[in-house]
């Protein structure tokens, strides 16, 4: 069997290569053939034995018949190619997707019995095997499977495989071929209301407006003229000081940004699997990402470890120049394979943020002794605004109806960040997400109102 589109499995030529085809086809034998083959040799040797030409006919039929086959199915020649579509290829954990295969007969000839398999790792579910029927000269057909995993990751599908038959069930040969598909399942992505951190600006459009001068662009400052430009635009005082028509800047709306800081220390946490709380703050920042890229905000994934995403340009956020979709697509492939790091600290992380102002700051947090509390209450000092989700590890240790730890220090360190300015939430086990993400706006707002500052314009 030759196979096309997907692979081209090899075969063998001259002696090597017959000998290699004859313990092939061998090893191809069933079950069912090799009791024939024994069956046939014991019966020659008895008939040898007991001087019986009529048993030793018998024996060399029943020997023959499965050699025979292993033959013919060895030397079949199809055509075959096949193809895999993956609808869609970005799932979240937990939901369904399915996975199309489409085999098509390129020979002349029709095809035997084909039995189809394809490879899947053991948390999508069990290998998917289909029987195809005699498939027609330049016939298709079409089979899919569904795959469902709730731990999130990048899992490989394939190759795919081909087992042929005689029509005794002598022998069965696997064909496979060469590629696969990769299915990718991100984090699971909570719905957030829209709510107004009372101080901050707006996203896109809807906030201050700023020269692009100041930003740096080419076009921000006056120039010379240029063919098509409009002549509403032609600033006639410099005109007349430099002789030739110079061009006024113009003033555009300024994209507001935000960084989603995830704390992926490994001595942060305890526990694994899809509840825990690991999982909770990865799945986290994963829906105040996408939250924010829907309202218009130019975001970037920050980790302890320093690494932003999708780190386009100096500052690593999303320029405008990037569609939301693409940005949102990188980072949740990003949180799709994004483990425990070996840092012991979030010096590195503060770095990066303490290089200027880099707007709303969202953090979610694992277990911080007093030197790492100290270094998260610094990154306030950069940042327009901070709220952090402060992962409760005695809560996510213990049992749901288990005793509280009497040394749980929880609220000292919440205590400290809010002291520097952070709206800091505690996360205990089984929070909503969605619930806290109401109560951060409903204190950030207390405190602006305490504190006797005017609301201004918010975010939602």
């Amino acid at each position: 069997m030759a196979a096309g589109g997907t692979g081209q499995p090899s075969t063998g030529h001259g002696e090597k290569g017959e000998k290699g085809g004859a313990r092939t086809a061998l090893a191809g034998l069933t079950t069912r053939g090799r009791s024939f083959l024994a069956a046939g040799i014991a019966a020659a040797i008895c008939a040898y034995v007991l001087g019986q030409p009529d048993l030793l006919r018998v024996g060399l039929l029943l020997a023959a018949l499965p050699l025979i086959c292993a033959a013919v199915v060895y030397r079949t020649r199809y055509r075959v190619a096949g193809s895999r579509r993956l609808s869609p290829a970005r799932v979240p954990a937990g939901s369904e997707a399915r996975v199309h295969l489409r085999m098509d007969n390129v020979s002349r000839l029709p095809t035997g019995l084909l039995m189809l398999q394809d490879r899947v790792p053991y948390v999508l579910g069990p290998r998917p095997r289909f029987v195809l029927d005699r498939v027609e000269a330049g016939g298709r057909r079409e089979v899919s499977y569904r795959v469902r995993s709730d731990l999130r990751g990048r899992y490989p599908l394939g190759p795919l495989q081909l087992r042929l038959s005689d029509p005794f069930g002598m022998c069965e040969l696997t064909r496979a071929f060469s590629t696969y598909d990769t299915l990718t399942v991100i984090p699971r992505v909570e719905p957030l209301p829209p709510v107004r951190l009372s101080g901050e600006a707006k996203g896109y459009g809807d906030g201050r407006l700023r020269a692009l001068a100041l930003a740096g662009e080419d076009d921000v400052i006056p120039r010379g003229y240029r063919y098509g430009d409009d002549l509403r635009r032609v600033h006639w005082r410099l005109t007349a000081r430099y002789g030739e028509l110079m061009v006024r800047r113009e003033e555009q709306p300024q994209r507001s940004r935000c960084t989603v800081l995830l704390d992926t220390r490994g001595l942060a946490y305890q526990g694994a699997g899809p509840d825990s709380a690991f999982e909770w703050a990865v799945s986290g920042a994963a829906s105040v990402l996408v939250h924010m890229l829907e309202r218009g905000f130019s975001v970037r994934l920050l980790t302890d470890t320093g690494n932003s995403v999708p780190g386009e340009g100096s500052d690593g956020f999303a320029g405008a120049s990037q569609e939301s979709a693409d940005a949102a697509g990188l980072m949740m492939d990003t949180l799709a394979v994004v483990d425990h790091s070996d840092g012991t600290g979030l010096s590195r992380a503060y770095d990066v943020l303490r290089g200027g102002n880099e707007g709303l700051l969202v953090a979610f947090l694992g277990d911080l002794d007093e030197e790492q509390a100290a270094v998260a209450a610094k990154m306030r000092q950069r940042s327009g605004g901070a709220v952090a989700f402060l992962l409760d590890g005695d809560s996510w240790a213990r049992e749901p109806n288990g005793v509280p730890d009497p040394m749980n220090r929880q609220e000292e360190r919440l205590r400290m960040l809010r002291e520097a300015g952070w709206t800091a939430l505690s996360v205990p086990r089984g929070a909503s997400l969605n619930e806290l993400w109401r109560q951060a706006d409903r204190e950030r707002a207390g405190v602006m109102t305490g504190s006797g500052t005017s609301g201004g314009e918010g975010w939602s």
